[in-house]
């Protein structure tokens, strides 16, 4: 441990939680454990800002720092049994040798109040939630309150700084956005400053297996864009699963907006991009222009801060995940290549065996990851989009009604208390709790999620920053030096004027035609200009639109709509912003 090395541990306390009583001794032993290599200091917070205990306890305690009697406050109120009122916390400051009509005075007055609402500026601003908790240089805890794991977490932060610049990096709403753009940057420049020819061998060369005299060779570029992208498909097929069982798309009154919205997203594209390449052979590329991406579009909000209305970002969800539904839709019914009856029956078997195995309600995600990838496989080898076997794996992933919170909350305390007495009975020895406990309580627990929840969230980061940043590069290095790109080709022209125009005009009419006719009715959190706003970044198209493009096109033609692609989900981006920006800081009429 370098002495040198200073830990900054701030501890947020609500004297009306007894737990801060209970957890007070594993912040001393942490102390101890550091001595003066740490700067431990309280801030005050409550998730209810008006609690009148709360108020006295935390003015009470404010008022002694300013006395230099910060500990003795501290422990006359930790120690207090019982509720606080003006008359036992006014005994306590009388008893901490200090003119107490001094303290009465610092007590009521302006600076003390300023104070207080600062100490809940600090906590709101660092994500805390629940009281007691804890920041390690700056760093929220989320860990478990045990001395060890606390001092092991300190550890993690103190020695390793790139490690807590990374984590609070992944926490920032834009990350993943930002990753993926500088992927798409990044493979751009690579292929035009001379290292085309060593890109194209990358995206070329062949990995794959032998089986006897079988052999199974992609290139890279396809294991990437059929193979981990499969992987990404399972990730928005259990994210629209969930929406559709649980979420904001499982309440028909709340789900009919978002989803006319993403229909007019993707009907006025298309039409204005077939009606660009009427009687083209590249009118068959009318699924490019549809597809939003959720990534770049929550990403792009979050970079407005808090302004951004939480209905707003909310019903962007719900119409960017139904648009995620219509373009998988879209590639299933019109962008396989060929179709093989042989592989497509093995594939269906599988697919049945799912099904069974999602009737008995088998819970467990390892088998329908196995089964997944042989449904990969045999998906790939009928000649359908490939991609497609992650969306089905999702859907035959079981889900269940969460169980009940209280009663789980209850059951868990009463083993814990139980848990506690037997170590108490044991002279206070260090036992551990018993593995019957221990069993019962994970049971309990997962009842709160679902397999599909678990299976989700562990994919999550993967594929926000390893998978989409792959995508990106493998496919977006596009040589621009001396090559020709033409605009007004129908084919670049479309995918613009789709991604740009039609997105917008389609979201925002179908949504103001179904207001108008009762339809459905838009959040009254959400103005008209902001949605204006959101539905020019929804024009961002970027991953969805370059697959189907690369489903739909090869050559010259396919660079060129992944160029326009890009261009289009730039100024798509732009626009949003500067209109988002102006529009949220319009208030609202009444």
């Amino acid at each position: 441990m370098h002495k040198d090395i200073q830990v900054e541990l701030v501890v947020f306390l609500d004297y009306t939680k007894k737990i801060a009583r209970n957890g007070r001794h594993i912040l001393n032993n942490v102390v101890k454990h550091y001595g003066d290599t740490i700067n431990m200091k309280f801030q005050y917070f409550s998730n209810d800002v008006n609690n009148a205990e709360f108020k006295l306890t935390t003015r009470a305690v404010l008022t002694a720092k300013s006395f230099g009697k910060l500990n003795e406050m501290d422990l006359l109120l930790l120690d207090h049994q019982g509720e606080y009122t003006p008359d036992i916390v006014d005994s306590m400051a009388k008893n901490l040798g200090i003119d107490f009509q001094k303290f009465k005075e610092k007590y009521n007055s302006l600076e003390i109040t300023k104070e207080l609402k600062n100490n809940i500026i600090l906590a709101e601003k660092d994500e805390v939630k629940l009281v007691p908790a804890v920041t390690v240089n700056g760093v929220l805890y989320d860990g478990a309150w045990d001395e060890n794991a606390l001092i092991e977490y300190i550890e993690r932060i103190k020695n390793r700084p790139v490690a807590q610049a990374m984590e609070s990096f992944v926490k920032w709403g834009a990350s993943a956005a930002l990753v993926l753009l500088v992927a798409a940057i990044v493979a751009l420049i690579f292929a035009n400053i001379g290292f085309s020819e060593e890109y194209e061998f990358l995206r070329d060369f062949k990995l794959g297996f032998s089986a006897g005299e079988y052999n199974f060779l992609l290139p890279l570029e396809t294991w990437i864009n059929d193979g981990l992208m499969a992987i990404f498909f399972l990730l928005i097929g259990l994210e629209i699963k969930r929406e559709i069982i649980f979420g904001e798309l499982s309440n028909i009154k709340k789900a009919t907006m978002p989803v006319i919205g993403a229909l007019g997203g993707m009907i006025i594209p298309a039409l204005l991009y077939a009606l660009i390449n009427y009687n083209e052979e590249s009118a068959h590329g009318w699924g490019v222009p549809m597809a939003t991406d959720i990534a770049f579009t929550l990403g792009f909000m979050s970079m407005l801060g808090s302004k951004v209305p939480m209905a707003l970002k909310t019903f962007i969800s719900a119409l960017a995940i139904s648009d995620d539904l219509g373009a998988i839709i879209v590639i299933a019914l019109f962008y396989g290549d060929g179709f093989h009856i042989n592989a497509f029956t093995v594939a269906l078997v599988i697919v049945i065996i799912m099904g069974i195995l999602n009737y008995y309600k088998v819970y467990s995600n390892a088998i329908y990851i196995v089964l997944g990838v042989f449904l990969w496989f045999f998906i790939y080898q009928s000649g359908l989009h490939a991609t497609l076997a992650g969306v089905i794996t999702a859907i035959a992933i079981p889900s269940r009604r969460k169980g009940n919170l209280i009663g789980i909350a209850a059951q868990a305390s009463v083993i814990f208390k139980q848990e506690i007495v037997n170590v108490k009975e044991l002279d206070n020895r260090q036992e551990n709790i018993r593995r019957s406990s221990i069993q019962s309580i994970n049971k309990a627990i997962n009842r709160l999620t679902g397999p599909g929840e678990d299976l989700e969230h562990s994919l999550e980061k993967g594929v926000n920053y390893l998978i989409l940043p792959l995508f990106a590069f493998f496919n977006t290095g596009i040589v621009l030096v001396g090559v020709q790109y033409n605009i007004i080709t129908p084919v670049n022209f479309g995918i613009i004027v789709g991604l740009c125009i039609g997105k917008p005009l389609g979201i925002v009419g179908f949504c103001w035609m179904a207001s108008k006719f009762n339809l459905a009715s838009l959040s009254k959190e959400i103005t008209w200009l902001q949605l204006i706003g959101a539905a020019c970044l929804a024009g961002v198209g970027f991953t969805m639109s370059i697959v189907v493009a690369s489903a739909a096109f090869d050559g010259s033609i396919l660079n060129g709509a992944k160029l326009s692609v890009l261009i289009a989900s730039a100024l798509s981006a732009i626009f949003g912003l500067l209109i988002l920006k102006r529009a949220i800081n319009i208030p609202i009429s009444k």
